[in-house]
């Protein structure tokens, strides 16, 4: 008998995983920056609800921090560049609070394929753990107040993220549909 620590991953949640990977260094490389912040829109945020949706929470921490590991060993996953420096400069709350909100929103997503649920859960949860970090980043890391760091680090994803979290739900609810399908 196998303990909890020895568990062996199947195939198929390993595909899962590496599929979810792979499309988050691709979709953060679909970029909108905008010339009033140094955060800019991306694609990764559908990818990384995607993940939250089709995976477990243990999975969805697990392929944020292999693509944060790829982009701090220097790969060009984070947003058209790679290294440390990203982390650690104003946008690095983000991909930080990543950690914490999508592994979350996997959590609280319940187990029935529901894509009114999976929307609330993304705007209760995910989103504002993720601008949490981001205004805490912009703050320390460009020394500004609160109000400043909203209107760079949340007021103008705001609208493209309620957009981006609808596409990545209905997407979710098919994909979950066809996989339990499958299954």
């Amino acid at each position: 008998m196998q303990s909890d620590t020895t568990k062996k991953i199947s195939t198929a949640a390993l595909t899962k995983i590496s599929m979810c990977v792979a499309l988050c260094c691709v979709s953060a490389n679909i970029v909108f920056p905008l010339p009033f912040t140094p955060g800019m829109v991306t694609a990764l945020t559908i990818v990384l609800s995607l993940a939250a949706y089709i995976l477990t929470p243990k999975q969805t921490f697990t392929v944020i921090a292999v693509y944060l590991m790829l982009g701090i060993a220097g790969l060009p996953v984070f947003a058209g560049t790679g290294g440390i420096g990203r982390l650690l400069s104003p946008v690095g709350g983000f991909y930080l609070a990543w950690l914490v909100a999508y592994p979350l929103l996997s959590y609280f997503k319940g187990t029935e394929i529901n894509f009114k649920r999976y929307v609330l859960m993304n705007f209760f949860i995910a989103m504002p753990v993720t601008y949490i970090g981001g205004l805490i980043s912009m703050m320390v890391m460009m020394e500004i107040d609160i109000w400043q760091a909203a209107t760079m680090a949340v007021f103008p994803f705001i609208f493209g993220d309620v957009l981006k979290t609808c596409a990545a739900a209905f997407l979710g609810v098919k994909l979950n549909s066809a996989l339990q399908f499958r299954e």
